[in-house]
């Protein structure tokens, strides 16, 4: 490792020099793509120039235990134990940090809620997950914006597609897809019954041109009259759009904007995040196919989760978490649950690069 580390370095360095040269300063692009990398490893060079001093530390303080005073050995030994305990948890920083990196993490995402088995209550869970997202975007200063949205006819939605946008959205909401049980008793319930309805959640990295190009004679694009809510223009002007990527087959569809273009604009953003998805999605299964363990995968057929409202309990079943802080979570109070998973999936991940 400690080869591997001193390159890292040497690389830091070299960037450093690149960085302050007057032709790449001119050239935009390359500035922006060295000083990415200088800041990706500059975390790594951090933590090993501490740990190279560790073991210089560690060293000298292994020479004084042939010190003929007796004290100066004691002292030697208590150095050298604190000294290694550090050195062990400087490993474990630099394992993680040398890890390859998830390439979508800094991405905005598209979150796609989809109601599930439970009818009306499943929809009105769609809705209670989506104020739930979109309150812990707002502490973490991520923009949220609707694309795409079906309200049901008793609240909540049917379907509710939006784009949060932020620095690292990806890596804060990756590992929430997948299939979300709720338990509780519905308005609807006279005698007082639990109902367990299911939603499901769909984390997708946005795409960009460079993720994912669609040709123009790949897309059918039609539009119709919008049919939902939208002010005067609804049912007036043919603005909601539904695209098909003929090569897959999505289908995906806009109406909540009154302009046309924006509609269009919109239902591009969600196909090209779907297909983005698609190959990941299949990447994923080729590899799970060489290897024992596929970490994270979003499976989408997944039960992840399970709110009990009764209990006032929420349980991730990957990872066997419960805790009983359910009316915070669904207020946006979800570090601790997606640091816990972070946590999980970054040991399993380290386990299997072993």
């Amino acid at each position: 490792m400690l080869e591997k580390l001193e390159g890292v370095e040497a690389r830091y360095i070299e960037l450093e020099k690149l960085l302050s040269d007057p032709s790449v300063v001119k050239d935009l692009a390359k500035y922006q793509a060295f000083a990415r990398e200088h800041a990706d490893i500059g975390k790594v060079v951090s933590v090993f120039r501490v740990y190279r001093n560790t073991l210089e530390n560690l060293k000298a303080s292994m020479e004084l235990l042939n010190d003929g005073d007796p004290e100066i050995k004691s002292l030697a030994k208590e150095e050298i134990a604190e000294l290694n305990r550090e050195k062990e948890d400087l490993e474990d920083q630099m394992k993680k940090l040398l890890m390859p990196r998830d390439p979508n993490d800094d991405k905005n995402i598209i979150l796609e809620i989809r109601a599930g088995t439970g009818g009306e209550e499943a929809a009105l869970f769609a809705g209670d997950l989506f104020r739930m997202y979109g309150r812990y975007a707002e502490r973490k200063n991520y923009k949220v914006e609707v694309l795409s949205q079906h309200p049901a006819g008793a609240g909540g939605f049917k379907e509710i597609i939006a784009m949060i946008t932020g620095m690292g959205a990806y890596s804060t909401f990756k590992y929430e897809s997948g299939t979300h049980r709720v338990q509780r008793v519905p308005t609807t319930e006279t005698q007082g019954r639990i109902h367990t309805s299911a939603v499901t959640v769909a984390i997708l990295p946005e795409a960009e041109d460079v993720d994912v190009h669609i040709e123009p004679n790949e897309i059918k694009v039609d539009v119709y009259r919008s049919t939902g809510p939208g002010g005067q223009s609804v049912n007036t002007t043919d603005s909601a759009v539904r695209i098909t990527h003929l090569p897959t087959g999505l289908v995906v569809t806009c109406q909540d904007e009154k302009s046309q273009l924006k509609n269009k604009n919109k239902a591009l953003k969600v196909l090209k995040a779907r297909l983005l998805d698609k190959m990941i999605q299949e990447q994923d299964a080729k590899r799970s196919k060489e290897r024992k363990h596929q970490v994270g995968s979003g499976d989408r057929s997944e039960r992840i989760r399970t709110y009990n409202f009764p209990q006032g309990r929420i349980s991730d079943h990957r990872i066997g978490l419960t805790l009983y802080k359910l009316e915070s979570i669904l207020e946006g109070d979800l570090d601790e649950l997606i640091q816990e998973l972070a946590t999980f999936f970054q040991a399993q991940a380290l386990e299997n690069a072993e």
